[in-house]
């Protein structure tokens, strides 16, 4: 009998453990060599466990169990024959679809009955400490409250959604919905909160802000995105502008482009920009290297590839790993202002917002234009105010007048076309 050990590969440098987000077979399944078998979660990316061999698949781990790079998480009999009549792989996930479905209805029953079991104790359910404060700022008496928590105990919660009741009246009570749904956080979510507080714990993070005015670069979209789309087979959008102005900036002020290292500083001589994509999972920073020499066609090309890979869960943790500066568009959910978090080690992060028309004056006139508020957070332990306020003027610079400072005075040429 020829059984094959399935360890876990390493997903990239550093990761030491991923986690089974879920199984896309059943144990005891026939497996086909290469088909998918299970969507791990590591601390950068969501990635796919192939089968390394056809063969009758024996699980090892459970979904949700953190494992170790190395260990064995599922055994293949490669001497197994496929049962005749068997479904094509690519339907093995539609099987299980039935049975998953209904285990959060099993595990919520429980969840919805145990408010009933004992009603008794709401009624002389004491108030924690923080919840008494609150009620007593109201006014009002622990026994007009009812408890959610253990035994009925009145939480922080309980006290701050507890309405007065007006003067002469009975107090309000809640008549609708009150479930709650608790899942576990995956892998990739709770990495990303570890680095958020630690950045805001570990560097000295500002964040300056200024506007643009995206009136030459709509013209330009409008004139050309039809050539542009037809000779590049891609559109014209805002990244492609805002990265070659952020490049044009981070070389002329060289210490935005730098990281810290115990007590050095790392300067780079290259753009490794990385680009925040909303996916599924999360959010994600896949990275344009040497974004400095691309062309806006370039940039729109790789923009366009890695998002498709974010969207379609693709996306590999090398392709999201060392750039030197973030850009992020909260513009596209309608943000209109925001102080962006600094993505580590980088130093600085440009944050765009949404775009709107607004009034304002051009030589001595009041006009109607198209802008964007633009905030840029660094880490103030080696960027100073000087060097960030610089920066971001250049950025505008660009923006506001993209022919000369970004398209070399030939907006033809400079597109490509």
């Amino acid at each position: 009998m020829s059984v094959l050990e399935m360890k876990v590969p390493s997903p990239g440098e550093s990761i030491t453990e991923v986690e089974i987000a879920t199984w896309l077979v059943k144990d005891g399944d026939y497996v086909e060599k290469d088909q998918p078998i299970a969507e791990v979660d590591s601390d950068k990316a969501t990635l796919e466990l192939p089968a390394e061999q056809s063969g009758i698949i024996t699980l090892k781990a459970e979904e949700g169990d953190v494992v170790q790079v190395g260990q064995v998480v599922c055994l293949i009999d490669m001497d197994a024959k496929k049962p005749e009549g068997a479904a094509p792989a690519a339907e093995a996930p539609k099987q299980e679809e039935a049975p998953k479905a209904a285990e959060p209805a099993k595990q919520e029953a429980p969840k919805q009955a145990a408010p009933v079991a004992a009603p008794q104790t709401y009624a002389t359910g004491a108030p924690s400490p923080a919840a008494k404060k609150i009620l007593d700022e109201k006014g009002m008496d622990a026994a007009q409250v009812s408890g959610t928590g253990r035994d009925g105990r009145i939480t922080k919660t309980d006290a701050e959604l507890a309405a007065v009741p007006a003067l002469g009246g009975s107090p309000m009570t809640a008549t609708g919905a009150r479930t709650t749904t608790t899942t576990k956080l995956s892998v990739l979510r709770r990495k990303i909160a570890q680095r958020l507080v630690s950045v805001k714990n570990e560097t000295a993070m500002l964040t300056t802000f200024n506007e643009v005015d995206m009136s030459e670069i709509f013209r330009l979209r409008k004139q050309y995105k039809e050539e542009f789309a037809q000779k590049h087979g891609v559109g014209i959008g805002f990244m492609s502008f805002f990265t070659k102005a952020v490049t044009r900036a981070l070389q002329m002020y060289p210490d935005v482009n730098a990281s810290i290292d115990g007590d050095f500083k790392v300067n780079y001589d290259f753009c490794d920009i990385s680009i925040a994509v909303s996916g599924p999972k999360g959010l994600m920073v896949p990275v344009l290297r040497n974004a400095e020499n691309m062309s806006f066609a370039s940039v729109e090309a790789n923009i366009k590839d890695l998002a498709i890979k974010v969207r379609d869960g693709k996306i590999t943790v090398d392709e999201m790993t060392g750039g030197t500066f973030t850009i992020t568009n909260g513009g596209t959910f309608g943000s209109m202002m925001s102080t962006p978090i600094i993505n580590p080690p980088q130093s600085a992060i440009l944050g765009m917002h949404n775009i709107i028309q607004r009034p304002v004056a051009v030589d001595g006139q009041v006009v109607i234009r198209p802008m964007m508020y633009v905030a840029m957070s660094y880490d103030h332990r080696i960027i100073d105010g000087k060097e960030s306020v610089g920066f971001l003027v250049a950025v505008k610079e660009g923006i506001d007048n993209p022919v000369e400072i970004l398209l070399g005075g030939d907006e033809r040429k400079g597109l490509g076309l």
